[in-house]
Protein backbone atom coordinates (compact mmCIF):
# COMPACT_ATOMS: atom_id res chain seq x y z
CA UNK A 1 0.00 0.00 0.00
CA UNK A 2 1.39 3.39 -1.01
CA UNK A 3 2.32 5.71 1.83
CA UNK A 4 0.43 8.50 0.10
CA UNK A 5 -2.62 8.19 -2.15
CA UNK A 6 -5.19 10.46 -3.74
CA UNK A 7 -8.68 11.21 -2.42
CA UNK A 8 -11.42 13.79 -2.87
CA UNK A 9 -11.93 15.42 0.52
CA UNK A 10 -14.89 17.55 1.59
CA UNK A 11 -14.60 20.03 4.42
CA UNK A 12 -16.83 22.57 6.10
CA UNK A 13 -15.82 25.40 8.41
CA UNK A 14 -18.71 27.63 9.38
CA UNK A 15 -20.52 28.59 6.17
CA UNK A 16 -17.52 27.74 3.98
CA UNK A 17 -17.83 24.40 2.16
CA UNK A 18 -14.87 23.04 0.18
CA UNK A 19 -14.00 20.08 -2.03
CA UNK A 20 -10.39 19.30 -2.87
CA UNK A 21 -8.28 16.50 -4.35
CA UNK A 22 -5.68 15.78 -1.66
CA UNK A 23 -2.82 13.43 -0.97
CA UNK A 24 -3.54 11.46 2.22
CA UNK A 25 -2.17 8.38 4.00
CA UNK A 26 -3.84 5.35 5.59
CA UNK A 27 -4.01 7.04 9.02
CA UNK A 28 -6.68 9.34 7.52
CA UNK A 29 -9.02 6.34 7.03
CA UNK A 30 -10.91 5.75 10.26
CA UNK A 31 -13.77 3.30 9.68
CA UNK A 32 -14.08 -0.46 9.27
CA UNK A 33 -11.99 -3.63 9.28
CA UNK A 34 -11.28 -4.17 5.55
CA UNK A 35 -8.94 -1.99 3.48
CA UNK A 36 -9.62 -1.99 -0.25
CA UNK A 37 -7.67 -0.74 -3.23
CA UNK A 38 -10.45 1.04 -5.07
CA UNK A 39 -10.52 0.51 -8.84
CA UNK A 40 -13.81 2.19 -9.81
CA UNK A 41 -16.48 4.34 -8.21
CA UNK A 42 -19.62 5.99 -9.58
CA UNK A 43 -21.08 9.48 -9.77
CA UNK A 44 -24.71 9.17 -8.65
CA UNK A 45 -27.32 11.86 -8.04
CA UNK A 46 -26.88 11.43 -4.28
CA UNK A 47 -23.12 11.87 -4.72
CA UNK A 48 -23.78 15.13 -6.56
CA UNK A 49 -25.97 16.40 -3.71
CA UNK A 50 -23.27 15.51 -1.17
CA UNK A 51 -20.58 17.16 -3.30
CA UNK A 52 -22.64 20.36 -3.46
CA UNK A 53 -23.02 20.98 0.29
CA UNK A 54 -23.13 17.69 2.20
CA UNK A 55 -26.91 17.47 1.63
CA UNK A 56 -27.39 17.20 5.41
CA UNK A 57 -26.24 13.59 5.04
CA UNK A 58 -22.62 14.11 6.08
CA UNK A 59 -22.32 14.48 9.85
CA UNK A 60 -18.56 14.93 10.29
CA UNK A 61 -15.84 16.73 8.35
CA UNK A 62 -13.36 16.26 6.78
CA UNK A 63 -15.14 13.61 4.72
CA UNK A 64 -14.49 11.35 1.71
CA UNK A 65 -17.65 10.94 -0.43
CA UNK A 66 -18.54 8.19 -2.93
CA UNK A 67 -21.53 5.95 -2.20
CA UNK A 68 -20.37 2.97 -4.29
CA UNK A 69 -17.13 1.38 -5.45
CA UNK A 70 -15.46 -1.82 -6.62
CA UNK A 71 -11.95 -2.96 -5.86
CA UNK A 72 -9.56 -5.52 -4.42
CA UNK A 73 -9.11 -6.33 -0.74
CA UNK A 74 -5.68 -5.14 0.42
CA UNK A 75 -5.88 -6.00 4.13
CA UNK A 76 -8.67 -7.68 6.10
CA UNK A 77 -9.55 -8.37 9.72
CA UNK A 78 -12.97 -9.72 8.69
CA UNK A 79 -13.65 -13.47 8.61
CA UNK A 80 -15.36 -13.44 5.20
CA UNK A 81 -12.68 -11.57 3.24
CA UNK A 82 -9.01 -12.00 2.52
CA UNK A 83 -6.35 -10.14 0.58
CA UNK A 84 -6.99 -10.39 -3.17
CA UNK A 85 -10.77 -10.80 -2.99
CA UNK A 86 -12.62 -8.69 -5.56
CA UNK A 87 -15.52 -6.85 -3.94
CA UNK A 88 -18.45 -4.53 -4.60
CA UNK A 89 -19.83 -2.00 -2.17
CA UNK A 90 -23.06 -0.01 -2.49
CA UNK A 91 -25.19 1.68 0.15
CA UNK A 92 -25.02 1.21 3.94
CA UNK A 93 -24.52 5.03 4.13
CA UNK A 94 -20.93 4.69 2.99
CA UNK A 95 -20.01 8.04 1.43
CA UNK A 96 -22.46 9.69 3.85
CA UNK A 97 -21.64 8.88 7.49
CA UNK A 98 -18.69 6.62 6.58
CA UNK A 99 -15.80 7.45 4.25
CA UNK A 100 -16.57 6.40 0.69
CA UNK A 101 -15.05 5.45 -2.64
CA UNK A 102 -13.61 8.73 -3.94
CA UNK A 103 -10.20 7.59 -2.76
CA UNK A 104 -7.56 5.22 -4.13
CA UNK A 105 -7.86 3.24 -0.88
CA UNK A 106 -10.94 2.84 1.30
CA UNK A 107 -11.52 1.23 4.69
CA UNK A 108 -14.99 -0.12 5.47
CA UNK A 109 -16.95 -2.61 7.55
CA UNK A 110 -16.65 -6.05 5.94
CA UNK A 111 -20.35 -6.68 6.65
CA UNK A 112 -21.10 -4.12 3.92
CA UNK A 113 -19.23 -5.98 1.18
CA UNK A 114 -20.36 -8.37 -1.55
CA UNK A 115 -17.94 -10.62 -3.42
CA UNK A 116 -17.95 -9.81 -7.12
CA UNK A 117 -19.69 -12.50 -9.22
CA UNK A 118 -17.49 -14.32 -11.72
CA UNK A 119 -19.57 -13.16 -14.70
CA UNK A 120 -18.71 -9.48 -14.05
CA UNK A 121 -15.39 -7.62 -13.94
CA UNK A 122 -14.70 -4.73 -11.58
CA UNK A 123 -15.41 -2.08 -14.21
CA UNK A 124 -18.69 -3.70 -15.23
CA UNK A 125 -19.78 -3.98 -11.61
CA UNK A 126 -19.43 -0.22 -11.26
CA UNK A 127 -21.11 0.45 -14.59
CA UNK A 128 -24.02 -1.21 -12.79
CA UNK A 129 -23.25 0.30 -9.37
CA UNK A 130 -25.87 1.77 -7.05
CA UNK A 131 -28.01 2.80 -10.02
CA UNK A 132 -28.02 -0.73 -11.40
CA UNK A 133 -28.68 -2.39 -8.05
CA UNK A 134 -31.64 -0.03 -7.59
CA UNK A 135 -32.83 -0.82 -11.12
CA UNK A 136 -32.55 -4.55 -10.39
CA UNK A 137 -34.62 -4.17 -7.23
CA UNK A 138 -37.24 -2.14 -9.13
CA UNK A 139 -37.39 -4.56 -12.07
CA UNK A 140 -37.74 -7.70 -9.97
CA UNK A 141 -40.33 -5.98 -7.75
CA UNK A 142 -42.41 -4.86 -10.74
CA UNK A 143 -42.33 -8.21 -12.55
CA UNK A 144 -41.32 -11.12 -10.33
CA UNK A 145 -43.16 -9.98 -7.20
CA UNK A 146 -46.48 -9.93 -9.05
CA UNK A 147 -45.89 -13.07 -11.11
CA UNK A 148 -44.14 -15.29 -8.56
CA UNK A 149 -44.67 -13.99 -5.03
CA UNK A 150 -48.27 -12.80 -5.48
CA UNK A 151 -49.08 -15.46 -8.13
CA UNK A 152 -50.62 -12.79 -10.34
CA UNK A 153 -51.00 -12.39 -14.08
CA UNK A 154 -48.06 -12.01 -16.43
CA UNK A 155 -46.47 -8.56 -16.50
CA UNK A 156 -46.21 -7.47 -20.13
CA UNK A 157 -46.58 -3.70 -20.60
CA UNK A 158 -44.47 -1.58 -18.27
CA UNK A 159 -43.46 2.08 -18.13
CA UNK A 160 -40.17 3.53 -16.88
CA UNK A 161 -39.91 7.23 -16.03
CA UNK A 162 -36.64 9.15 -16.02
CA UNK A 163 -35.43 6.65 -18.59
CA UNK A 164 -32.44 8.75 -19.65
CA UNK A 165 -30.90 8.54 -16.17
CA UNK A 166 -28.69 5.85 -14.69
CA UNK A 167 -31.45 3.92 -12.87
CA UNK A 168 -34.06 4.44 -15.58
CA UNK A 169 -31.90 3.38 -18.52
CA UNK A 170 -30.82 0.17 -16.80
CA UNK A 171 -34.40 -0.60 -15.75
CA UNK A 172 -35.43 -0.26 -19.42
CA UNK A 173 -32.80 -2.80 -20.44
CA UNK A 174 -33.49 -5.20 -17.56
CA UNK A 175 -37.27 -5.23 -17.99
CA UNK A 176 -36.85 -5.76 -21.73
CA UNK A 177 -34.52 -8.73 -21.05
CA UNK A 178 -37.17 -10.06 -18.63
CA UNK A 179 -39.63 -10.14 -21.53
CA UNK A 180 -41.62 -6.93 -20.99
CA UNK A 181 -42.80 -4.37 -23.54
CA UNK A 182 -41.18 -1.23 -22.15
CA UNK A 183 -42.38 2.33 -22.66
CA UNK A 184 -39.60 4.75 -21.73
CA UNK A 185 -40.37 8.28 -20.52
CA UNK A 186 -37.78 10.99 -21.13
CA UNK A 187 -37.56 14.74 -21.52
CA UNK A 188 -34.55 14.37 -23.82
CA UNK A 189 -35.66 13.89 -27.44
CA UNK A 190 -32.04 13.23 -28.40
CA UNK A 191 -32.11 9.96 -26.41
CA UNK A 192 -35.02 8.31 -28.25
CA UNK A 193 -32.85 6.17 -30.55
CA UNK A 194 -30.60 5.14 -27.66
CA UNK A 195 -33.56 4.12 -25.48
CA UNK A 196 -34.92 1.99 -28.31
CA UNK A 197 -31.50 0.39 -28.77
CA UNK A 198 -31.48 -0.76 -25.13
CA UNK A 199 -34.92 -2.33 -25.35
CA UNK A 200 -37.66 0.34 -25.23
CA UNK A 201 -40.58 -0.55 -27.51
CA UNK A 202 -42.01 2.98 -27.21
CA UNK A 203 -40.72 6.35 -26.00
CA UNK A 204 -42.92 9.19 -24.75
CA UNK A 205 -42.05 12.70 -23.60
CA UNK A 206 -42.19 13.53 -19.90
CA UNK A 207 -44.55 16.40 -20.73
CA UNK A 208 -47.31 13.87 -21.43
CA UNK A 209 -47.25 12.82 -17.75
CA UNK A 210 -46.36 16.16 -16.20
CA UNK A 211 -49.98 17.27 -15.73
CA UNK A 212 -52.68 17.04 -13.09
CA UNK A 213 -53.68 13.40 -12.79
CA UNK A 214 -57.21 12.02 -12.70
CA UNK A 215 -58.15 9.79 -9.74
CA UNK A 216 -58.27 6.93 -12.27
CA UNK A 217 -57.28 6.97 -15.92
CA UNK A 218 -57.36 4.37 -18.66
CA UNK A 219 -55.38 1.35 -17.51
CA UNK A 220 -52.26 1.10 -19.67
CA UNK A 221 -49.51 -0.51 -17.58
CA UNK A 222 -49.12 -3.88 -15.89
CA UNK A 223 -46.31 -2.35 -13.84
CA UNK A 224 -43.97 0.60 -13.63
CA UNK A 225 -40.63 1.88 -12.43
CA UNK A 226 -40.71 5.54 -11.39
CA UNK A 227 -37.49 7.43 -10.74
CA UNK A 228 -38.81 11.01 -10.62
CA UNK A 229 -41.87 11.29 -8.36
CA UNK A 230 -44.34 14.19 -8.41
CA UNK A 231 -46.96 14.50 -11.15
CA UNK A 232 -45.31 11.83 -13.29
CA UNK A 233 -45.82 9.26 -10.53
CA UNK A 234 -49.37 10.50 -9.94
CA UNK A 235 -50.27 9.87 -13.59
CA UNK A 236 -48.52 6.50 -13.68
CA UNK A 237 -50.54 5.35 -10.64
CA UNK A 238 -53.78 6.47 -12.30
CA UNK A 239 -52.86 4.58 -15.49
CA UNK A 240 -51.75 1.31 -13.87
CA UNK A 241 -53.96 -1.71 -14.48
CA UNK A 242 -55.43 -4.00 -11.83
CA UNK A 243 -52.93 -5.50 -9.38
CA UNK A 244 -50.02 -3.69 -11.05
CA UNK A 245 -46.94 -2.83 -8.99
CA UNK A 246 -45.32 0.60 -9.25
CA UNK A 247 -41.75 0.56 -7.91
CA UNK A 248 -40.78 4.07 -6.79
CA UNK A 249 -37.13 4.93 -6.19
CA UNK A 250 -36.59 8.63 -6.91
CA UNK A 251 -37.73 12.20 -6.34
CA UNK A 252 -35.82 14.17 -8.97
CA UNK A 253 -39.01 16.03 -9.96
CA UNK A 254 -40.75 16.35 -6.58
CA UNK A 255 -40.95 14.71 -3.17
CA UNK A 256 -44.67 15.45 -2.93
CA UNK A 257 -47.32 13.01 -4.13
CA UNK A 258 -50.85 14.35 -4.66
CA UNK A 259 -52.95 11.28 -5.38
CA UNK A 260 -56.10 9.49 -4.19
CA UNK A 261 -56.80 6.06 -2.77
CA UNK A 262 -58.66 5.08 -5.96
CA UNK A 263 -55.83 3.18 -7.74
CA UNK A 264 -55.17 1.24 -4.55
CA UNK A 265 -58.71 0.28 -3.53
CA UNK A 266 -60.39 0.03 -6.95
CA UNK A 267 -57.60 -1.65 -8.91
CA UNK A 268 -55.44 -3.06 -6.12
CA UNK A 269 -52.41 -1.17 -7.42
CA UNK A 270 -49.36 -1.36 -5.15
CA UNK A 271 -46.90 1.49 -4.69
CA UNK A 272 -43.67 -0.23 -3.63
CA UNK A 273 -40.90 1.93 -2.22
CA UNK A 274 -37.37 0.89 -3.22
CA UNK A 275 -34.41 1.63 -0.98
CA UNK A 276 -31.22 -0.14 -2.00
CA UNK A 277 -29.16 1.38 0.83
CA UNK A 278 -30.07 -1.22 3.46
CA UNK A 279 -30.92 -4.24 1.29
CA UNK A 280 -29.77 -7.46 2.95
CA UNK A 281 -26.55 -9.17 1.88
CA UNK A 282 -28.58 -12.24 0.88
CA UNK A 283 -30.71 -10.15 -1.45
CA UNK A 284 -27.67 -8.32 -2.81
CA UNK A 285 -25.89 -11.58 -3.61
CA UNK A 286 -28.94 -12.80 -5.55
CA UNK A 287 -29.30 -9.54 -7.49
CA UNK A 288 -25.60 -9.19 -8.33
CA UNK A 289 -25.56 -12.74 -9.66
CA UNK A 290 -28.58 -11.94 -11.85
CA UNK A 291 -27.12 -8.64 -13.08
CA UNK A 292 -24.79 -10.10 -15.69
CA UNK A 293 -27.70 -11.95 -17.34
CA UNK A 294 -29.77 -8.77 -17.73
CA UNK A 295 -27.15 -6.28 -18.95
CA UNK A 296 -25.80 -6.02 -22.47
CA UNK A 297 -22.58 -4.16 -21.75
CA UNK A 298 -21.79 -3.74 -25.43
CA UNK A 299 -24.86 -1.54 -25.81
CA UNK A 300 -24.67 0.08 -22.38
CA UNK A 301 -21.11 1.25 -23.00
CA UNK A 302 -22.53 3.87 -25.38
CA UNK A 303 -23.98 5.75 -22.40
CA UNK A 304 -20.99 5.31 -20.06
CA UNK A 305 -18.58 8.16 -19.45
CA UNK A 306 -15.35 7.15 -17.70
CA UNK A 307 -13.74 10.05 -15.84
CA UNK A 308 -10.98 10.63 -13.31
CA UNK A 309 -11.31 11.99 -9.79
CA UNK A 310 -10.37 15.53 -10.81
CA UNK A 311 -13.21 15.68 -13.35
CA UNK A 312 -15.87 14.89 -10.75
CA UNK A 313 -15.76 18.45 -9.38
CA UNK A 314 -16.72 19.95 -12.75
CA UNK A 315 -19.36 17.39 -13.70
CA UNK A 316 -21.50 17.08 -10.56
CA UNK A 317 -23.12 20.57 -10.93
CA UNK A 318 -24.30 19.58 -14.44
CA UNK A 319 -25.90 16.45 -13.02
CA UNK A 320 -27.83 18.52 -10.48
CA UNK A 321 -29.12 20.73 -13.31
CA UNK A 322 -30.31 17.71 -15.32
CA UNK A 323 -27.71 18.30 -18.02
CA UNK A 324 -26.19 14.80 -17.93
CA UNK A 325 -27.43 11.42 -19.11
CA UNK A 326 -26.34 7.82 -18.74
CA UNK A 327 -23.84 6.82 -16.07
CA UNK A 328 -20.49 8.28 -15.04
CA UNK A 329 -17.88 5.95 -13.59
CA UNK A 330 -14.67 7.13 -11.94
CA UNK A 331 -11.42 5.30 -12.65
CA UNK A 332 -9.30 5.77 -9.52
CA UNK A 333 -6.15 4.82 -11.46
CA UNK A 334 -6.76 7.37 -14.20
Amino acid sequence: MSEQFKALVLNQKGEEFSREIKSIDKSFLKHGDVTIKVEYSGLNYKDALILKNGARLVKEFPHIPGIDFSGVVHESNHKNFKSGDEIILTGWRVGEIYFGGYSQFAKVNGDFLVKKPKNLDLRQSMIIGTAGLTALMCSFTTKATREELLLGEKVENVIVSGASGGVGSMAVMMLSKLGCNVTAVTGKESNIDYLKSIGAKNVINTKELNKDARPLDKGLWDGAVDTVGGKVLENILAQTKETGIVAACGNAADIKLNTTVMPFIIRGVKLWGINSVNASIKRRNFLWNEAGKLIDFGILEKSIKEINLDEVINIFPKMLKGETSGRYIINLNK
